[in-house]
């Protein structure tokens, strides 16, 4: 855990905007992180919803089932973590989420129409 001086007041300020605002993934985390975000294994929430000039969410990425895992093979720091991702990512982020959940109903739907008989016995 990182350390902070309370001996200077605007260090201290400092510091809590530069948490405030959130870390950018790099461009393979941010795609590990959303790749499982499409499958619905992200949690996000604002980081300070009651305050409108943070934007910055908090994350939790869940840990993926054994074949998403095998299939994925997400970075170990990155699944069963918490993290404070930046307004931009966590914006693009939620849009992933959205789409995956909206593709995912649509293959579960197209399932459920199915007829498995008549494609394999006509």
């Amino acid at each position: 855990m990182k350390k902070i001086d309370i001996t200077n007041v605007s260090d201290l300020r400092n510091q809590l905007n530069r948490y405030r605002q959130g870390k950018k993934f790099d461009i393979h985390q941010f795609n590990q992180v959303a790749r499982l975000a499409w499958l619905g294994k992200v949690l996000m929430q604002p980081l300070e919803p009651e305050d409108e000039t943070c934007k910055a969410f908090l994350i939790y990425v869940e840990q993926p089932d054994e074949l998403v895992s095998h299939c994925l093979s997400p970075d170990q720091d990155l699944v069963g973590q918490m993290h404070i991702v930046d307004g931009q990512q966590a914006q693009a982020l939620i849009q992933i989420l959205k789409l995956g959940v909206e593709e995912r109903a649509k293959l579960y739907d197209d399932l459920s129409r199915s007829d498995f008989y008549l494609r394999y016995f006509s």
